[in-house]
């Protein structure tokens, strides 16, 4: 993400508004009014044991990527965040749920095309954070202990929150109990660093 200010509030715009839709599908939702192919990928009423299940152990990988930074010796390599960069933080939980849990997922072909689907788009998802590659001095392929560690964080990351969607605890499939659990994962994210002196200001 540039470091844009006008670039950041366009992200931001646009996290507000795919949320927006959803919402508003949700309650087409919850009053019946539904027609097929109107509403958006998840946007349906959750119970709340969907929601304290996805957060609950979304803060535990945190936990456990914490801890295996520190004992792999690779805490002190985090990339600083401006201060600013919590609010897209916290938008990427909605704009990443939508493309990911939302539309990068084959739901109704069947069990196998669904959890390989799954695997396949976390592989994608780890990918793009870019942990593995710089683009400093042109493209290059970093293999490094905590790019590896910091990629597979995410490969994990990211299969939690396809079972968040698609586990027996969350019959409707609802999307949110997905982004809620994103957005407090980046939240601990912003949290720890803030503790270590990564944050800048």
């Amino acid at each position: 993400m540039s470091d844009n200010p006008v670039a950041i509030f366009l992200y931001l715009g646009v996290a507000g508004y795919v949320l927006n839709l959803y919402l508003a599908d949700l309650r087409l939702a919850r009053a019946g009014k539904v027609t097929d192919g109107s509403i958006m990928p998840g946007a349906s009423a959750m119970p709340a044991r969907a929601l304290i299940i996805g957060v609950c152990v979304a803060i535990l990988i945190l936990a456990v990527e914490t801890g295996g930074e520190i004992f792999l010796g690779v805490a002190s390599e985090q990339s600083e965040m401006a201060w600013y960069f919590l609010f897209v933080s916290l938008a990427a939980g909605v704009i990443e749920e939508v493309i990911f849990r939302g539309y990068l997922v084959v739901s109704k072909r069947g069990r196998t095309a669904l959890i390989t689907s799954c695997v396949g788009f976390s592989f994608v998802f780890a990918l793009i954070h870019g942990h593995l590659w710089s683009t400093e001095n042109g493209f290059d392929i970093t293999f490094t202990t905590k790019g590896v560690f910091s990629t597979s964080i995410l490969f994990i990351n990211s299969l939690w929150l396809y079972l968040v969607r698609f586990g027996p605890w969350n019959p409707t499939q609802s999307i949110f109990p997905c982004m809620l659990a994103h957005t407090c994962s980046n939240l601990g994210v912003f949290i720890i660093k803030l503790y270590q002196g990564f944050i800048v200001y």
